[in-house]
């Protein structure tokens, strides 16, 4: 066996609970920065607040 295929094969270490492996996976889906996420929430709740205040029903 090469030394490149043991490396590949050898079984991560148990500490963290599998944790260390988490980032290696790759998920299907949109890729957003957290930034992005909490500006957009900002933005709409600003914007509901003011069209409640200069639009009143």
């Amino acid at each position: 066996m090469s030394s490149k295929k043991k490396e590949r094969g050898a079984p991560m270490p148990a500490s963290s609970a599998g944790l260390l492996r988490f980032f290696e996976d790759e998920t299907k889906g949109v890729k957003v920065r957290p930034e992005i996420v909490i500006a957009l929430a900002v933005s709409i709740a600003t914007l509901s607040i003011l069209l409640r205040v200069f639009l009143p029903t």
